[in-house]
């Protein structure tokens, strides 16, 4: 059947909504955008961060449901994709579209509800993932630069939410998330290699998982560590970090920097997922000691 089609099976439509949303990638890219709100708030309102949620969570359904149409036929030729809601034939391509679409419509008005800047961002990133990133893919590895741009967006949309302007605070966390995408998306497209070449997707600089693409994800490894210790110096407005949270988030980094020359002297799959899972606690254990250590200060 075509992926056009509809099939009754297993899964259920909770399941395929689920999916056609990348629930997971949705709830931690809400919480990037949560983090940054509570960095940027000076008294927090609950009623925003629920918007925020909320419209966070649509707009990264959207891309997401925008994303599996448009590579609808390529999944069907992947193993981790092939059993996605169209390609397997469970959900239709009108049905998603009406998905993605009210999700665009339903995150624009809950983010604009904040204020303008934050569905603005919200749009810029809907638009550049969908219409940019996505097709690129299959075209050129530089894709990854590309899509660093609306990967980086929510940990800075929660503090433009918070403030309603665009600052060097929002610019900082902006830059920290936008270096970090680079060794953990090189780690996907180096683990998933195999599969991502059935695609046809260029994920690796080189295009080859190969010496000059490790030493790149090494580089852009230390990057994303010395830019995340920026904010201890006190050159970036509000956002300040701590020395003792410094140091805890150099050990972090030194983490993730071990799994990259790891990859670098294995060049194997596996190396590539341990970094890639690294990468992950990384920034989610970053953006946790950034929200700790500003409530502690503020309490002491």
């Amino acid at each position: 059947m075509s992926s056009a089609g509809v099939h009754s099976t297993s899964p259920s439509i909770l399941s395929d909504f689920k999916e056609i949303t990348k629930m997971r990638l949705a709830i931690s890219v809400v919480f990037s955008s949560v983090a940054g709100y509570f960095l940027g708030a000076e008294t927090v309102d609950f009623v925003t961060v629920l918007l925020l949620s909320i419209g966070g969570y649509f707009m990264v359904g959207a891309s997401n449901a925008y994303n599996q149409i448009i590579e609808r036929d390529l999944d069907a030729l992947m193993d981790r994709t092939k059993n996605r809601p169209i390609p397997a034939g469970r959900m239709s391509i009108t049905n998603a579209f009406i998905i993605a679409s009210l999700f665009t419509i339903l995150g624009l008005v809950v983010l604009y509800i904040i204020n303008p800047k934050t569905a603005m961002f919200g749009g810029i990133s809907i638009f550049l993932y969908v219409s940019i990133y996505t097709p690129l893919k299959t075209k050129t590895p530089l894709s990854v630069f590309v899509g660093a741009f609306p990967g980086a967006i929510p940990f800075m949309l929660g503090w433009v939410a918070a403030s309603g302007s665009f600052s060097i605070e929002s610019g900082t966390l902006f830059m920290i998330q936008f270096f970090w995408q680079f060794p953990h998306f090189w780690a996907i497209g180096w683990w998933l290699y195999d599969d991502y070449k059935k695609g046809g997707f260029f994920m690796l600089p080189t295009g080859k998982r190969d010496k000059g693409t490790a030493i790149q994800v090494i580089l852009y490894s230390v990057w994303t560590i010395l830019v995340s210790l920026i904010p201890v110096f006190g050159v970036t407005g509000r956002l300040y970090l701590t020395p003792v949270s410094g140091v805890i988030i150099l050990i972090l980094g030194l983490g993730m920097l071990y799994y990259a020359v790891r990859l670098f002297k294995l060049k194997t799959a596996d190396a590539a997922k341990r970094l890639m899972l690294a990468s992950v606690s990384y920034i989610t254990l970053l953006q946790i000691v950034y929200v700790l250590d500003k409530f502690i200060r503020e309490w002491i």
